[in-house]
């Protein structure tokens, strides 16, 4: 009933296989779907980060090309400044009261004033109040709305040579904020009044530049401020108040080169921020510009992408757990249902509630294990019948035996006259008997063996007076259950073969152990005993059919204990301690399941004896 090797390896082979295969498929559908994102984790990263260069890119260009509008648009303003104070008609104006009459003067003033009218007509985009503060004649001339008197106090305090914001008296704001250049006429005084007789002011204010703002960001979606740490910012007229908070913070908590860029979160949101610096004004152009908004669809692409990947995988890890359910935990029953089979187990069926193609296999194997397990318990109950024959065959054999040799003594002492010695082997004889025609069962406990043998030696002590013996035996392995007549041939071979031959011989001993899970019992004589060659000899006869030569006592006893022992079980020959021979008899302790089958021999699956 065992597997063979062969078999056996495939299965457990095939077995290692089947665990790993639904891992395996995971694996497979894992490994499929990271190539893909990997890749597009890196296409999507290069494309975010031309898109972000080219966004910085073209930011910067944008606020490039605006503070370079701001910047041509201040140099008009100070160019002009320049030239108008070389105007002759200015000059005039600062004279030294050279004028003839007042006529003269007015048409002097009027000249200038129109002059600066006409120059801050010309770019309504971009209005310039220009002033002329005459040092000589302590009057100054404006094309501005409101008028403006020659303050000399005012005109120091705001010779700095740079452009200046505010109005010269307080801190400019987003409500009043001007931008002001002061332009002396003397080259070798510029930044002061020494010198000096002429000056002239050129005034712009911050809503040219929030116009500025204003187009710009119609253009595209940042948010641009012109910006000072100290100052108010000038923003353009949509722009959100927190966030502009939020930013100003921010570039007060930074240092500022002449262009600068980078990634801050405003409002919550993330913005790339870039600023240059204004070389006349020494302000900031700064915008922000929010990436989410403008990386917002491929971020949503990115995430779509990743949520389609997402329920792939789900499907297909689904797909591998039905395929796993419906397909190999089925085989995975039949296998475990034919290797049980495989084990000697016939009873085994395969419970499974499918309704596809496999309910049909696992009817036909469950039909086929019943039929197998019949055909064994027919086949098995066949061999146990056959092996009983067998045994009763053997011990048939065995008890003719001894009568014959029982008969012979019995006749040489009636007719040597010798009543009490036929009496005792009668008695003993009849003993002998008693026992072993009781075939109800074909065991019995090692201590009746022992009595038999003990019934047997005391007939043979009549026969011959040399014989004397000694029995030896743990009470735990006289209640073994042996085969009946398993001992006396070993006894009797021991007075035939040994004591027999030797007229100084003449003892038995009888002595057992038990471990290992084996009994063991030696029988030695004191006899001329037997040659190594003589002993392997005998061993090797155990193994063959009997022959006609031998005897068939040995050979029978070796048969009855391999039959009902199993493996391991046997007689072995050696040399006795007391100087004869030892004859051996070795059997393997039953399982408990195996003494009930000793004792009751039942059809139950796997036969419990080899």
């Amino acid at each position: 009933m065992a597997a063979a090797p062969g078999s056996q390896d495939f299965v457990n082979r095939k077995t290692a296989i089947r665990f790993s295969l639904f891992l395996k498929m995971n694996a497979l559908i894992i490994l499929l779907f990271v190539p893909i994102v990997i890749l597009f984790a890196y296409s999507n990263g290069v494309t975010n980060n031309v898109i972000s260069k080219e966004l910085k890119e073209s930011n910067m260009t944008q606020l490039v090309f605006l503070s370079s509008q701001l910047e041509n648009r201040i140099s008009q303003t100070v160019n002009f400044v320049i030239s108008f104070s070389r105007d002759p008609n200015v000059e005039k104006f600062n004279g030294l009261n050279i004028w003839d009459d007042r006529y003269d003067r007015m048409q002097t003033r009027y000249v200038v004033q129109e002059k600066m009218s006409l120059q801050s007509g010309l770019n309504n985009i971009w209005p310039v109040d220009y002033s002329v503060y005459s040092q000589q004649n302590k009057e100054a001339i404006s094309n501005a709305k409101a008028p403006v008197a020659y303050d000399e106090d005012y005109l120091k305090a705001n010779m700095s040579g740079k452009w200046t914001y505010g109005d010269g008296r307080s801190s400019g704001s987003a409500e009043n904020g001007t931008f002001n250049w002061f332009y002396a006429a003397s080259y070798g005084y510029q930044g002061t009044l020494k010198g000096s007789d002429l000056v002239v002011q050129a005034s712009f204010s911050h809503d040219n530049i929030r116009k500025m703002l204003d187009e710009y960001k119609a253009g595209g979606q940042g948010n641009a401020l012109l910006y000072r740490k100290g100052e108010t910012p000038i923003v353009n007229e949509s722009a959100a108040p927190s966030l502009l908070a939020d930013l100003a913070n921010d570039l007060d908590s930074r240092e500022l080169g002449d262009k600068a860029q980078y990634i801050a979160s405003l409002d919550g949101q993330s913005y790339l921020i870039s600023s240059i610096r204004s070389t006349q004004l020494d302000w900031y152009l700064v915008d922000a510009v929010p990436l989410d908004q403008m990386l917002g669809p491929i971020a949503a692409s990115r995430n779509l992408f990743y949520l389609t990947m997402a329920l792939l995988l789900a499907v297909g890890i689904s797909a591998s757990v039905l395929l796993y359910r419906n397909v190999q935990r089925p085989i995975i029953q039949l296998i475990r249902g034919l290797q049980s089979v495989q084990r000697g187990d016939f009873s085994v069926q395969i419970k499974a509630k499918v309704n596809n193609e496999f309910s049909f296999l696992f009817y036909r194997f469950n039909e086929m294990s019943r039929e197998i397990q019949e055909l064994v318990e027919k086949v098995l109950g066949e061999k146990l019948r056959a092996r009983e024959a067998t045994l009763k065959q053997l011990q048939a054999q065995i008890n003719p035996h001894f009568l014959y040799n029982c008969l012979g003594f019995i006749i040489n002492m009636a007719q040597m006259k010798e009543e009490e010695a036929v009496v005792s082997m009668a008695y003993n004889l009849s003993a002998y008997y008693r026992y072993t025609t009781r075939m109800e069962r074909e065991t019995a406990a090692l201590e009746e063996e022992m009595k038999l043998v003990v019934n047997y030696l005391e007939i043979q002590m009549l026969r011959n007076s040399r014989i004397r013996y000694r029995i030896d035996l743990p009470e735990e392995m006289k209640r073994q259950q042996v085969p009946r007549l398993i001992l006396q041939p070993l006894v009797e071979n021991a007075i035939i073969h040994g004591i027999s031959k030797s007229y100084a011989a003449g003892e038995i001993v009888i002595t057992g152990s038990m471990g290992d899970g084996f009994c063991r019992i030696y029988v030695d004589d004191d006899g001329p005993g037997l040659d190594k060659e003589g002993q392997e000899q005998l061993l090797r006869k155990m193994q063959e059919p009997l022959q006609e030569e031998m005897g068939c006592g040995l050979w029978n006893t070796n048969r009855r204990l391999m039959h009902l022992f199993g493996e391991g079980s046997c007689l072995r020959f050696c040399d006795s301690p007391l100087g004869g021979f030892r004859t051996e008899l070795i059997w393997r302790l039953p399982e408990e399941k195996e003494k009930l089958a000793m004792a009751l021999p039942e059809v139950k699956g796997v036969p419990a004896l080899a």
